[in-house]
């Protein structure tokens, strides 16, 4: 297949991770502050959010890496 058709939904796929990445680095950045205050519990609380985003970016970066290699075929 041509990798014409591929390419915008890859970037998309990788805009998407970056995204979700920012997010994730938010997080991370309130968590420490709340731990660095004292409010350890708290910044565990806050950091679970970083969970489901990790997970979402693990699975657009396969999804990134499928149609690469579908476009190379």
């Amino acid at each position: 297949m041509e990798a014409q058709i591929f390419e915008p939904a890859i970037k998309a796929c990788l805009g998407e991770i970056h995204a979700k990445l920012k997010a994730a680095e938010q997080i991370a950045k309130a968590a420490q502050a709340c731990a660095e205050a004292g409010g350890v519990t708290e910044a565990v609380r806050v950091s679970m959010d970083i969970e489901q985003l990790i997970y979402e970016a693990g699975r657009l970066h396969d999804a990134a890496t499928l149609l690469a290699r579908m476009a190379h075929d």
